[in-house]
């Protein structure tokens, strides 16, 4: 999860429901991805949006995957583990008549099952510093949750490290923003 923004509130950047704020409950590292980072990752996925089935893990406040929708995506899976949070997601996704699933569990979890969907689209912004996304990478490959050309972006602390990526992940763009690192990749086979 992430950190609480000052105001309890984070805003849609673009789309359909650009302007519309999100309200940011206050859970420890609750981190919502600034305006900034956002407006910078949908600028790289503009041309893969219209209709994409993206996968939010680690959703907090929904910004990443309920922005995808407001540009053009055709679904969205927002994974939370915590109870607030995901009560928080069910009402701003009625509010909005949003076409998201939430599903209340730990990431990790979320990927051990078994799935019949593959995802274009998949947003990994874990707690900085922690082990986790590692493990998401790794999950994600093995488990067949990728279609065969997804994105997967990766937001980190500036100085963590990325684990080995699968050999056919490769990176598309990548950046800075703030006190995060940006990185879209492409899975391509």
């Amino acid at each position: 999860m992430k950190k609480t923004s000052s105001s309890g509130k984070v805003r849609i950047v673009g789309g359909r429901w650009r302007r519309h704020r999100l309200r940011v409950i206050d859970v420890p590292g609750l981190r919502p991805s600034t305006d900034r980072a956002r407006e910078t990752l949908f600028n790289w996925l503009a041309p893969q949006l219209a209709g994409a089935r993206c996968l939010d893990l680690f959703a907090g406040s929904g910004a990443l995957g309920l922005e995808a929708l407001s540009r053009g995506a055709a679904s969205a899976t927002l994974v939370e583990k915590n109870s607030s949070a995901v009560a928080l997601l069910r009402e701003q996704v009625a509010h909005l008549g949003a076409n998201a699933s939430i599903e209340h569990a730990d990431a990790l979890v979320f990927l051990r099952c078994n799935t019949a969907t593959r995802f274009d689209i998949v947003f990994l912004d874990p707690p900085y510093g922690s082990a986790l996304i590692g493990n998401c990478i790794d999950l994600l490959e093995r488990g067949g949750w990728l279609s065969s050309s997804a994105y997967i972006y990766l937001e980190t602390g500036l100085n963590e490290e990325l684990p080995q990526l699968p050999l056919e992940w490769r990176e598309c763009r990548s950046g800075r923003c703030g006190g995060s690192a940006v990185r879209l990749l492409r899975k391509d086979y």
